[in-house]
């Protein structure tokens, strides 16, 4: 015993420990594992099927304190997003899917963007502006290309500033910045960017298509962070949509948003799986199934706003329209952040 005690019975007197042999099986060990990660004894089967059909239940429930027959929220919120995580990761090999550089914008590809942008100019400036940035992107087979050109566009793969190409290495960026006087420096800001940049132009100079796949994963690979920063923001959006009840705390907020996650977790899992099966069996009609989780997504998140802040319906869809528009932003905001980000750990 860990108190050192007499032991007589099942459990210590003193400490409460259970008289278990301290040899165990293999199996002893993993069914332990996912006992003490799920509560297989009902409780995670319970807490999920109350999560998907009863919106704002189990949000309701625990700040009500009843909490013992239920799943600890952020136990369940690490357990599905390390699940979703899994398989997505498992699905889609992310490099492969960004390694070309036939990227298709608006479903017309590069050249269709390219051309649509070029009709839109109003300038020969704006022309001139357009074939520059579009210049760094593989020509499509039916336009051809020339040595000439295939040598014009490696020669500067990223581009961040405009005085990058003149560097061929950090090092020589850095005795540049050393022997101009304080006053034409950098700043630290732009002298963190323009060495990145340096340094991508050096490493992606003859391969563009190998950049963007190494960009790719790295964002895709930061997206659990990403998701996980945005909880606490959007339970701050609900604090502020709902400052006027002051029943609720942020923690209460908190919890609803954790279990708003988890249900999207599992709905977009199910949406993958949908998608994955259409793929490898060209059953085009389980796509139906895909819309109907999308719809009654929709539906779950208006009705568990109204179920757990217990307003009025009028109320209810002016705030989730509101919220709506605010989560947009917000992830906006925090998807340029960690594309930057992104390019900073290739």
């Amino acid at each position: 015993m860990n108190c050192n005690a007499s032991l007589h019975g099942l459990y210590c007197h003193v400490c409460g420990q259970e008289n278990v042999e301290p040899k165990q099986s293999a199996w002893h060990l993993v069914s332990h594992f996912f006992y003490d990660i799920t509560h297989f004894d009902g409780k995670f089967f319970t807490t999920v099927k109350d999560l998907l059909v009863k919106p704002g239940f189990l949000s309701r429930e625990f700040i009500s304190g009843k909490r013992i027959s239920y799943l600890h929220p952020i136990r369940m919120y690490v357990f599905t997003s390390a699940i979703f995580f899994i398989i997505f990761f498992s699905l889609y090999d992310v490099k492969h899917l960004t390694e070309s550089n036939n990227f298709v914008v608006n479903g017309k590809g590069i050249d269709g963007a390219k051309k649509q942008a070029l009709a839109n100019a109003k300038s020969k400036e704006d022309s001139i502006e357009i074939e520059r940035a579009f210049s760094g992107f593989k020509n499509s087979p039916s336009q051809g290309s020339t040595e000439s050109s295939v040598k014009s566009r490696n020669r500067s793969v990223v581009n961040f500033g405009k005085s990058n190409e003149q560097y061929t290495s950090v090092r020589e960026y850095d005795s540049v910045q050393h022997a101009l006087p304080d006053s034409l420096r950098d700043g630290w800001f732009r002298k963190i960017f323009q060495r990145k940049a340096v340094a991508l132009n050096e490493k992606y100079k003859e391969n563009t298509k190998e950049f963007f796949a190494d960009w790719g994963e790295a964002f895709f690979h930061n997206f659990p962070k990403l998701l996980f920063i945005s909880l606490p923001l959007f339970a701050l959006l609900l604090k502020l949509l709902y400052v006027r009840r002051k029943q609720f705390y942020y923690a209460d907020h908190g919890i609803f948003a954790i279990h708003l996650y988890i249900y999207s977790f599992i709905a977009l899992l199910f949406i993958f799986l949908i998608k994955y099966v259409k793929d490898v069996s060209s059953w085009s009609w389980v796509t139906w199934i895909s819309v109907a989780i999308s719809l009654y997504s929709l539906y779950y998140f208006y009705k568990a706003m109204r179920f757990f802040y217990q307003q009025g319906g009028f109320k209810t869809f002016a705030k989730y329209v509101i919220l709506f528009i605010l989560s947009f932003f917000m992830l906006m905001t925090l998807f340029m952040f960690f594309f930057v980000f992104s390019i900073l750990q290739i």
